[in-house]
């Protein structure tokens, strides 16, 4: 079994884009500038983006943080988000998810300009990923490819099953995962909440991303020997025996899935830093456009 360390890649990621944003200050360019709008004061939105504005300072980026009250109205929002477009300085910014209750999220992510888009979720970039188009690809599916490709894990002819549908792993992936390419190619199975006999698909995968935020539910019985396990769920459980008292664990039961996996993402440690790691990479390719 071999981990699929997304701390270690993220890491390298980050010193590539170091080393970019190091040659645009020494040719007198702009530097890529990402901002971020967080509405509300949920806690574990408001930590997410305090460890994006910090790797922004990591990597030589500029960073605006946005924090706007949990009664903010739909139309002041969208009055934010137009500023942000019309603002030449601005190369990418994002709107943290969840929104409050009173904000259409559909309509928030319509109004984002596609150009600086740097979560991928505009449907102009959706739908472009799905033609194959050069895009920006959502932060977590791109990250998950990137770790597929810098360990060279084969899926080419490979049966992939993706565990959940969302706009933002599930459905990117089973697309990403079917292309023309690497990673790619291989044939994909799309399972969710009204699937029947799971057991009996994920039994047959070569390799599964599991995006149900379900803690532990992938089981060792449930994949064959040698599958390549991807673990996107994130989920904090009651853990008295620690000091904050809970615990972070995936969808996979990870003790004994990884006994049988050829390859395996932890939790904590896998896709989560790479989720940020691609934030930064889609945001200088934001900046490169822009020239």
């Amino acid at each position: 079994m071999e981990l699929l360390d997304g701390k270690k890649v993220s890491e390298d990621i980050k010193n590539e884009i170091a080393a970019e944003v190091a040659k645009m200050k020494e040719n007198g360019e702009k530097v890529p500038h990402l901002a971020a709008i967080i509405v509300g004061s949920d806690g574990a939105s408001l930590t997410y983006v305090g460890s994006k504005v910090k790797a922004c300072e990591r990597v030589g980026f500029e960073s605006t943080l946005i924090k706007m009250p949990s009664t903010t109205s739909e139309k002041e929002l969208l009055k934010k988000i137009e500023e942000l477009n019309q603002d030449d300085n601005i190369d990418g910014f994002i709107v943290q998810l969840p929104l409050p209750p009173q904000i259409d999220t559909q309509k928030i992510l319509m109004a984002i300009d596609p150009s600086k888009d740097v979560d991928g979720f505009h449907p102009e970039n959706f739908g472009k990923m799905a033609l194959d188009m050069s895009t920006f690809i959502p932060a977590t599916p791109f990250g998950i490819l990137e770790l597929l490709e810098r360990y060279n894990v084969q899926t080419q002819g490979k049966h992939t099953v993706v565990i959940g549908r969302s706009h933002i792993v599930g459905r990117p992936m089973s697309i990403l995962m079917g292309r023309k390419g690497f990673p790619g190619n291989s044939t994909v199975t799309v399972t969710h909440t009204h699937t029947k006999n799971i057991n009996q698909i994920t039994s047959q995968a070569d390799i599964i991303i599991s995006a149900l935020g379900v803690p532990n539910y992938l089981k060792a019985e449930m994949i064959k020997d040698d599958a390549v396990i991807i673990d996107v769920g994130i989920t904090r459980v009651v853990d008295e025996t620690t000091e904050k008292g809970y615990k972070i664990v995936g969808d996979v039961d990870f003790e004994n899935v990884s006994k049988k996996a050829s390859y395996i993402t932890p939790v904590p440690g896998g896709v989560g830093p790479m989720t940020i790691a691609m934030l930064l990479k889609n945001t200088l390719i934001a900046r490169e456009n822009r020239k």
